[in-house]
């Protein structure tokens, strides 16, 4: 994975993931794009350890930036046999330096991911707050309708109690018919 791949891959992440959950879930988009914020984030962080995670890698340091490498005394005539464990001394130092170089090298790359990610972050807290303002204003809204619907639902209730009554009161006040006329019942059917 080259470096430009590295950069552009949390910007295609967090599109595709908002746009797919956006598809899905039309009507919590605010929250949807705090949560594409939050991934941008995400992934920039870790693209970082990841660079920090592979420091030595050959794409952290600019092309034509060389590793060191020690000089070898083990082919020094006389004393070449002797000097073999300063070779694998000077090799385990240059090594170290090697590796110190390489870090060197990666460090503002990790920093620029961290960073990307810090300013996401900060973008996401105004983010959070539009969305919990129309996540706020929506439920009252909902509130609103439920009482609304609550009420209507009272007064559908009490004009049914009312039409009841006039039905109990009505009944009770014709007179009484012979039994071979037939029963008589409020539903229309004789």
């Amino acid at each position: 994975m080259s470096l430009d791949v590295l950069r552009i891959s949390p910007w295609i992440a967090s599109a595709v993931v908002a746009l797919g959950v956006g598809f899905l879930l039309r009507r919590s988009f605010h929250w949807i794009a705090v949560g594409a914020v939050l991934l941008f984030a995400a992934l920039n962080a870790a693209a970082g350890i990841y660079v920090l995670n592979h420091f030595s890698d050959a794409r952290w340091s600019p092309e034509g930036m060389a590793s060191l490498s020690a000089p070898s005394l083990a082919g020094t005539p006389l004393v070449g046999e002797y000097l073999e464990p300063l070779d694998t001394a000077l090799e385990g130092v240059v090594g170290g330096v090697n590796d110190f170089r390489a870090f060197q090298q990666a460090l503002p790359i990790t920093l620029d991911f961290l960073a990307v990610s810090g300013w996401a972050l900060l973008v996401s807290v105004p983010l959070v707050i539009v969305a919990a303002w129309i996540s706020f204003a929506n439920a009252r809204r909902r509130k609103a309708d439920v009482t609304t619907y609550r009420a209507s639902v009272d007064a559908l209730r009490d004009d049914l109690e009312q039409v009841k009554r006039q039905i109990a009161a009505g009944c009770a006040t014709h007179p009484a018919r012979s039994g071979d006329e037939g029963d008589y019942r409020l539903t229309g059917t004789h």
